[in-house]
């Protein structure tokens, strides 16, 4: 019999929902030329930095969450894709995954054009809508090729160290901050299929989306093969963003510390 894990798939759909229309709010409060905060800090690094910061914080208190830790806090098909391909996920839960982060995405950017109005549909927001910068589409891919890749390898490698891992969640997060700062100029700062998906929705715009839709996965598998080939210890990878004891892992074999949290649960 089939199991289906809906409570982690829900919590896949809260997380990217909840990340997007987060990041509406503070992108409306930056960026739109209504915005008080837009008319005092003029300029655009600082306002990069100052979108990056408060996304990292966010990234960050999502996926040390109880839920975050529960589900793994993907919130990203690569991400997702990319366990699978380390074979830490069944293929019922990794379909359902990435439907529910579709799912959540746009109902996220949905609620947030609900909230916000104009000054969040209309340009210069445009409902955060993903697009290449002044280098144009193929640099642009290539970013988010190379993020897509830095990402998935960095929580690979600091998952796998016991001394780090509990903070793998931060190195993650630290990279998304530097991330926005750089390269949102140069790619829209995207790696995330269904996070681009949700803004081209309700924007209509899908000019260059199969960048956004090729790119993160591909940047994650290709690191995740390196991985395999050329790091130590693959067995013992965690499928979650916050390897942790505190709740129940649904990979089909778990790290050393989930594995700490099923003999206990079964001890108790």
């Amino acid at each position: 019999m089939i199991k289906f894990n809906w409570r982690e798939y829900l919590i896949e759909a809260w997380g990217l929902g909840t990340f997007m229309l987060v990041a509406s709010m503070f992108g409306t409060l930056i960026y739109a030329p209504a915005s008080a905060v837009n008319a005092l800090v003029t300029n655009y690094i600082a306002r990069g930095l100052l979108m990056g910061l408060l996304m990292g914080m966010t990234s960050i208190i999502l996926i040390y969450s109880p839920w975050g830790k529960r589900s793994g806090a993907h919130f990203n098909p690569a991400v997702t894709l990319t366990f699978y391909r380390l074979k830490k996920l069944r293929k019922v839960d990794t379909f359902f995954y990435i439907i529910f982060q579709f799912i959540g995405g746009l109902l996220g950017i949905l609620l947030a054009s609900l909230i916000l109005g104009q000054n969040f549909t209309e340009p210069p927001l445009d409902y955060l809508v993903t697009l290449p910068g002044k280098f144009g589409p193929s640099v642009a891919f290539f970013t988010e090729l190379i993020l897509a890749f830095g990402l998935i390898l960095t929580v690979l490698v600091t998952s796998n160290i016991n001394r780090v891992s509990n903070y793998t969640g931060y190195f993650a997060s630290i990279l998304i901050t530097v991330y926005i700062l750089v390269a949102a100029p140069i790619s829209g700062m995207s790696i995330n299929p269904a996070r681009s998906f949700a803004s081209a929705v309700p924007a209509g715009i899908w000019d260059f989306f199969w960048i956004y839709y090729f790119a993160p996965p591909l940047g994650m598998l290709l690191a995740a093969e390196i991985y395999r080939r050329y790091f130590p210890s693959p067995k013992t990878i965690c499928c979650k963003m916050c390897p942790n004891n505190e709740q129940t892992c649904i990979a089909i074999k778990c790290c050393d510390q989930c594995d700490d949290f099923v003999r206990q649960w079964r001890t108790n």
